[in-house]
């Protein structure tokens, strides 16, 4: 066998160490990592460009892993570049270890973004691009970089991965680069016993280039990659013929390469033998945890060529700001991490309109004033109000990101973890817009929103069963309840995971966006109505909407302690004034509350949710979707009236009569549920 060469020796550590991590850890996917190892190390070695002084320089180039259980082949690549030490691969899938299984964002050791979830590594990555190509077009392409994926089988099968290849290509990202890595083995079949698609030309369709490669071949790496920096106006799919556990062989010596059984166990579990793979590869069994002393020379020769990279990228940064004081203030604005400075009074509101209409008026004040936000609708901006912004700006399209909104097309998935793919890449306030109802579709991407805290706007209108006439397809019921799980889970800072408002007339509306821009530590949700809503009294509404910011205020109060307190959140709230005025009728002692945000109440201080509930006071809630949403807050000696099944096809003012929403069934409800003991 020919002596190998430097290259082929450090994709041999990689192959190691990720097989390594594995092996003690007794859990994990060695095969992948092992396959992927030569593509990671030229990419690493010898294009990814960043500070390694500086890891969060804003214009470094970014690396998307989209097979969130190939971490190994990550860690031990950035352990190679000196950002762990073998201890902390050692304590791989630990408690309180730096490497979980699965990747979670942690720029500082290298790591862009969490992955796991196949698909949405890649889509986030086409996020980053395209905050790119914004940034860019408004300060230089001395700022320009790459962003660079890599995907396997898994994420080319989901869905999701349909909505990336027509979005980056169609607008034309040549900064976009992806690597393939197709060794024809899944998890728990080969990838010819689930699809027979031509890969190549699905994305020759979509408007990429395509260069298929022996992908554990250093040259043909490297060509690759060439090819895609010659790219001007497309971007690069490298399709990447690997091979699944790439060194691997059995007790007897044989090959043990391209098997099932080394995707997701260690490799002694899958019928390789471990030690004679670790010494075939050139290390030693006994301490695989070791960095050839040639490898590490390689990687300190990269490091100081990054140093100097970044040196000569910051100098021609530092001329640049010099020659452009303004815009150079404004950059650091938009990658400052804090709430843009936006006088929110100023926003005028029309009476009683809808609140996905009181959005669209926020909108189009940010549109002149906020000018690092994008906006995208998966093709409902006319309808859920991000036209608002449209009208303001215009739509990327191929070579042109001068506009501030992305005309995703229906793909709210894809528009959700591009979204992501944004707000990691910094910058950029990113927001999108679609139904409620289909927030379903979106899950997935807020569950990795809240996860890596990252400041997205998901903003959903139509928010209940007063679309009417589009029938319980379109209805939310049970939406609002599943998403209001996420405020009851706590992050890893201890934090509510995400704020959700749903605001109760257009000047709450206008707060709600208030509080959705100085939220920049999670993700917020606004739960938008189609319908109008007439607002709620109030001597100076502004200031005393302001008070969602705890999460419920009180609307209308009595002299003395109440009877019933009544609750509610969005448009069920003006209901609730209507039946209180009934109430009043026969002398019950009514307060209104509006709950915007149970998730933020919950978080006040024992006084103040007592001055708003007070204990031993009866309580009625009233929710548009499952009774769950108050339940929690109303208490077991209270009543929620709500739905509990899906909603009909009618004129929304036919459904609130037939489904209970109206004044008069409030005062029902109350005098029969509530305070039939009491009145007695």
């Amino acid at each position: 066998m020919p002596d190998k060469t430097l290259q082929e020796k450090a994709a041999d550590n990689i192959r190691i160490l990720s097989a390594a991590m594995v092996e003690k850890a007794k859990s994990g996917h060695p095969g992948g990592a092992m396959g992927g190892a030569d593509f990671i190390n030229i990419l690493y070695t010898e294009y990814l460009n960043y500070d390694p002084s500086d890891m969060n320089w804003a214009h470094r180039d970014r690396f998307f892993l989209d097979p969130g259980h190939m971490s190994p082949m990550l860690y031990s690549t950035l352990a190679l570049g000196g950002n762990y030490t073998m201890d902390d691969l050692k304590g791989f899938r630990q408690w309180e270890s730096v490497t979980p299984g699965h990747p979670e964002v942690d720029v500082m050791r290298g790591v862009e973004n969490t992955s796991g979830p196949l698909g949405q590594g890649h889509a986030m990555a086409l996020g980053a691009a395209i905050a790119e190509r914004f940034l860019v077009e408004r300060f230089g392409d001395w700022m320009a970089h790459k962003t660079y994926a890599f995907i396997s089988d898994g994420g080319v099968q989901e869905e999701i991965s349909q909505g990336v290849g027509r979005i980056a290509g169609h607008l034309g990202l040549s900064n976009f680069v992806m690597f393939y890595d197709s060794n024809d083995i899944q998890l728990s079949t080969s990838v010819e016993e689930v699809t027979t698609e031509n890969t190549a030309q699905k994305y020759k369709a979509w408007g990429w280039e395509v260069i298929t490669i022996a992908g554990n071949n250093a040259n043909q790496i490297r060509e690759a990659i060439n090819f895609a920096h010659s790219c001007k106006d497309k971007p690069t799919l490298i399709i990447g013929k690997t091979i699944m556990g790439k060194g691997c062989v059995t007790s007897e010596g044989e090959n043990f390469e391209g098997k099932c059984s080394t995707h997701g166990q260690p490799l002694s579990a899958a019928g390789a033998d471990f030690g004679k793979t670790i010494a075939s590869l050139g290390g030693d069994a006994e301490n695989p945890f070791a960095i050839f002393p040639e490898v590490a020379d390689l990687y300190a020769k990269r490091k100081k060529q990054l140093l100097e990279i970044a040196k000569e990228k910051k100098v021609t940064e530092q001329k640049w700001r010099a020659e452009n004081s303004d815009l150079a203030k404004k950059l650091d604005r938009f990658f400052s991490q804090k709430a843009p400075e936006f006088d929110y009074t100023k926003i005028e509101q029309k009476d009683n309109s809808a609140t996905r209409a009181a959005s669209a008026t926020a909108l189009s004040y940010f549109a002149d004033d906020i000018e690092n936000m994008v906006v995208s609708s998966a093709d409902l901006s006319n309808s859920d109000k991000t036209d608002g912004f449209l009208k303001k700006t215009k739509a990327f399209t191929k070579g042109d990101f001068s506009g501030s909104f992305l005309q995703a097309g229906v793909c709210e998935l894809t528009m959700a973890c591009v979204m992501n793919g944004m707000a990691l890449h910094g910058g950029i306030i990113p927001v999108c817009g679609t139904f409620f109802v289909f927030s379903d579709y979106m899950k997935p991407a807020v569950r990795l929103s809240a996860l890596m805290g990252l400041p997205v706007i998901y903003l959903w209108t139509h928010d209940a069963f007063r679309v009417g006439e589009d029938g319980p397809t379109h209805q939310p019921v049970e939406q609002e309840a599943q998403i209001r799980l996420m405020e009851k889970l706590e992050n890893h800072h201890g934090h509510n995971s995400m704020l959700v408002l749903r605001p109760a007339d257009a000047i709450e509306g206008t707060v709600s966006w208030k509080m959705a821009l100085e939220n920049v530590s999670t993700p917020t949700g606004l739960i938008l109505s189609r319908q109008n809503i007439t607002n709620l009294p109030g001597k100076n509404r502004y200031e005393e909407a302001l008070q969602s910011s705890k999460g419920a205020y009180i609307i209308e109060d009595c002299i003395g302690e109440p009877d019933v307190v009544l609750l509610a959140s969005g448009s069920e709230v003006s209901t609730l004034v209507e039946g209180a005025k009934l109430l009043r009728e026969d002398s019950v002692k009514v307060r209104i509350a509006s709950v915007p945000s149970e998730g933020l109440f919950r978080r006040q201080t024992k006084e103040y949710q007592q001055s708003i509930l007070p204990t031993g006071v009866p309580r009625f809630g009233l929710t548009a979707g499952l009774p769950v949403n108050l339940e929690g807050l109303v208490g077991e000696n209270g009543f929620v009236w709500g739905l509990k099944s899906f909603g009909y096809s009618a004129p929304y003012t036919i459904l609130d009569k037939k489904l209970g929403f109206t004044g008069e069934n409030v005062y029902k409800q109350v005098k029969q549920n509530v305070l039939s003991e009491v009145l007695q």
